[in-house]
Parts: structure tokens; sequence; C-alpha cells
């Protein structure tokens, strides 16, 4: 019987589908030097799935919160890093989830803490 790949460099692969283009880009920041990237960029949703409009450590606490942020890998919804408790801060520290969306309406960006660069929607 005829071997089933004639090539010898072993078995032709189907080339891969092009990657989907990511609804995130790497804010400008003139602060910074150009050429600033995420490596996290590719992996994130267009929006948060569903989330909690509550921190429920700070509301455990019966404390207020400033604004919530929503980890990009797991769903944990936490409180930003102007209120008390820095819960979405305190989430990436414990677990190494590198990026953060805003939920506020307003606030249409997210926060990689492994980069340092803020996420905005590509237009």
């Amino acid at each position: 019987m005829a071997p089933s790949n004639p090539t010898p460099d072993g078995p032709r692969r189907q080339p891969s589908a092009s990657p989907v283009p990511s609804p995130w880009a790497v804010s400008p920041d003139g602060g910074r030097p150009e050429g600033r990237n995420c490596s996290h960029v590719a992996a994130l949703p267009a929006s948060p799935e569903t989330p909690h409009d509550v921190c429920t450590h700070c509301r455990a606490l019966g404390w207020t919160w400033t604004g919530l942020r929503w980890c990009a890998a797991c769903g944990h919804v936490g409180c930003c890093d102007s209120s008390r408790g820095q819960h979405a801060y305190a989430h990436h520290a414990r677990t190494g989830h590198p990026v953060v969306l805003s939920l506020a309406p307003d606030e249409p960006w997210a926060w990689c803490f492994v980069d340092e660069v803020f996420l905005v929607r590509d237009p």
C-alpha cells in the first residue's frame, strides 16, 4: 500500500483560518514611548458578558464603591482603584488575570495590569 502522504515533510495541513481582528487597540499615550502594546488584546471580548452590577466584596463589608471593573479572564467584578476596597486590583494580584474592562457606560476602555496600558475599542 502506498503511503498516504507523498511529501517528505509530513502530513499536509489545511491553512488556518485568519484570526478575527480584536475590537480593542492600545490607547495612544503622550507620556510613554511609541510602540507600546498589549500581549493580551487578541483574547479580549468586545464587551463584558452580563456582569454583576455590584462589588460583592464591598457589599459584604457594607462599603460603597466608585467604579466597577470586569475581569476579562473569568468574569469577576471588583471595585476600581479609586474605591476603598480596590478589589479589581486585588483580584489581579491574587490570580494574575491581566485585563479588566470598565463597566461604566461612559468609560469604553480596558486596562492591562501586566503591560500597563489602556485599551480602547477600535473604531
